[in-house]
């Protein structure tokens, strides 16, 4: 962090190392990096906030990203979301409590023919329906289960 010090440009870059190293910024992560770059935490948390890639709280384990975009919402992406988050016992935006799984939603996957769409994880599923969705799921969790 030391080689970061004053050079407000590099403010990013440096969130998002921590953030690879952590899986999220941890508020103690943060107040040891305005005091090693002398930039205040609260411009720390305007950036950290204002961009969608940080997270401020820890995810999950494996990450469902829920597209919608113009393609999926139109042709059912609220849908798909309530039967993901029904399946999985969290709400759009959470994690669910054993930390297996971090439920997302996202502008655009850029897999509009394929809509509507979601990855697990860097698995891309498309044409989905709420029951497809769900057996995507417990595919995946099946899979997860005979790997272990």
């Amino acid at each position: 962090m030391s080689d970061y010090a004053g050079d407000r440009s590099q403010l990013i870059p440096l969130l998002q190392k921590l953030q690879n190293a952590y899986g999220y910024l941890p508020q103690d992560v943060i107040s040891r990096l305005s005091e090693r770059t002398g930039i205040f935490v609260s411009q720390i948390m305007g950036v950290a906030t204002f961009y969608s890639q940080f997270r401020l709280e820890p995810v999950g384990e494996n990450v469902v990203k829920i597209c919608f975009g113009t393609a999926c919402h139109v042709i059912g992406a609220e849908n798909i979301a309530d039967a993901i988050c029904r399946e999985l016992g969290t709400t759009l935006g959470g994690t669910t409590e054993d930390r297996l799984f971090t439920v997302e939603s996202v502008a655009c996957l850029g897999c509009c023919s394929l809509a509507p769409v979601i990855m697990i994880n860097e698995e891309t599923h498309g044409r989905l329906t709420p029951d497809t969705a769900r057996a995507v799921i417990q595919d995946f969790k099946a899979r997860k289960a005979a790997a272990v």
